[in-house]
């Protein structure tokens, strides 16, 4: 088998020996690692996998029943037209640099390492759920969202080995030693040490928590750094569909609930159903734990990253005149004398509120399509976002406790009881759990889930997905 066939790229490998040499000691270390855990029960299993073959835009990937250990894990850098400045920052105006200054190594390795370890995190949470999948559809989709995840570390992996030397040939390796939950060794972000047990759960994180890797991707799309910049851009195409899963996945379990509402009398639970009730209770918990990932509402790092143009603001070539962010001022919400107050902070040491921000306006968007499908299902029932401060574990109101319309609570008692009744409590989860049953015949669903409007790669809905 060639190199391009083991290892399909678009960096020139096969004419850089020494990388070459060390991706390929690296990849049985990560086949290993995928087999102990990656998907649990199906790796021999022939799955209908978009696979990505190139960066054209009009055909850069195929479709085909694949095992997923032969999945072929490749390098793609997005091709660029035009030589592009750094474009934002301290020196927007200079070339982009295609290898790491020595006084942007350290904090260039850690924004690499920290996005990596959030790609075999997400595959560890989910490794159970294809035994209990609602339809071949959602397994088929739960595998692509887990391989490309797996693509994904590949990317990162592939710019540790590039440009890091040692160090990164070190910090590749333990992005394959660390395990999402474990006591002594947990993933980097808490949010990615949180178990996914059921199906309900796994529609929220790829909602909420994908889509913080979107904008994340999209900071990091914009760097000066034009190996991650490039890298980044291609994750992106990828990253969409399971955007895709999770945003759809929620309007059908919202769809069924309310159709069983109707059909039983407003008793969900007797129809076999997820009541809303329980739906917005995870809508809580996922958004408040996603939010976190964007790290401290006030925050020199985000300063620091922006100065060096390593991250730069979603958008930040097309949605913004002002580059250097010098200027200016971000009224952030702050916790003083036991109140909430505004703290007028610089633009520079704000950029991760700016960054959350539009997170937040996306995650609306979709709360607003939910509620139309609501709607459409003639139930009065809405669901929403908590306010950014509640259930919060890191930065200005991990300390505290909020409402989930954003109001302090400051009795420890009243607190606990609120966050008990707002968030999913253990008989949800066992509730939840009770009704993942899987279903495998092709063209059924289980009965709390809507099935989708359409079929993956315009294939029908009884299409063998998965070959069982």
């Amino acid at each position: 088998m060639s190199l391009h066939d083991r290892i399909p790229n678009n960096v020139d490998l096969c004419n850089d020996r020494r990388l070459q040499k060390a991706l390929e000691q690296w990849q049985p270390r990560f086949l290993d690692w995928w087999l102990e855990m990656g998907p649990d029960g199906f790796q021999t299993k022939d799955v209908y996998l978009r696979t990505a073959v190139s960066v054209d835009r009009d055909g850069w990937a195929t479709f085909e029943h694949v095992k997923m250990p032969d999945y072929r894990w490749g390098i793609f850098l997005t091709p660029e037209e035009r030589k592009r400045p750094v474009g934002f920052g301290d020196n927007p105006d200079i070339e982009s640099f295609e290898e790491v200054p020595g006084e942007f190594r350290n904090p260039l390795r850690r924004l690499i390492v920290t996005q990596g370890d959030t790609e075999p995190a997400s595959v560890e949470q989910q490794r159970l759920l294809g035994r209990t999948c609602p339809s071949l559809y959602d397994l088929r989709n739960l595998f692509q969202v887990n391989v490309e995840e797996g693509r994904h570390l590949w990317a990162m992996v592939y710019l540790l080995h590039r440009h890091f030397g040692r160090d990164g040939r070190d910090e590749a390796d333990e992005l394959l030693a660390r395990r999402s939950g474990d006591a002594n060794k947990p993933r980097i972000l808490e949010t990615f040490n949180q178990p996914i047990r059921h199906w309900l759960s796994f529609f929220c994180f790829t909602m909420f928590t994908d889509r913080d890797g979107k904008y994340q991707l999209g900071a990091l799309a914009e760097s000066g750094f034009a190996p991650m910049r490039r890298t980044c851009q291609f994750m992106l195409t990828e990253e969409a569909h399971h955007l895709f899963v999770g945003e759809t996945g929620i309007t059908r379990v919202l769809r069924r609930s309310a159709q069983l509402a109707k059909l039983f009398d407003g008793d969900v639970v007797k129809g076999g159903g997820i009541p809303l009730e329980i739906v917005q209770r995870y809508i809580n918990y996922w958004f408040s734990y996603s939010l976190d990932l964007f790290g401290s509402e006030i925050s020199s790092n985000s300063a620091d990253f922006f100065a060096m143009g390593l991250k730069g603001r979603f958008d930040e070539e097309k949605k913004y005149a002002d580059h250097s962010a010098r200027e200016g001022f971000m009224n952030v919400p702050v916790i003083e004398a036991g109140r909430v107050t505004q703290r007028q902070v610089p633009l520079r040491n704000a950029l991760n509120e700016v960054l959350r921000d539009d997170y937040i306006k996306d995650c609306e968007r979709a709360v607003k399509g939910w509620n139309r499908a609501l709607e459409e299902e003639g139930s009065s029932f809405r669901v929403t976002l908590p306010n950014r401060r509640f259930h919060r574990h890191l930065g200005e109101y991990a300390q505290h406790s909020f409402t989930t319309d954003g109001e302090l609570l400051a009795d420890a008692g009243t607190a606990d009881a609120y966050y008990a009744s707002m968030l999913p409590s253990e008989a949800d989860e066992a509730y939840v759990d009770s009704l993942m049953v899987g279903v495998t015949k092709p063209g059924a669903f289980a009965n709390w889930i809507a099935p989708p409007k359409n079929g993956i790669n315009s294939q029908a809905l009884d299409f063998e997905y998965v070959k069982l």
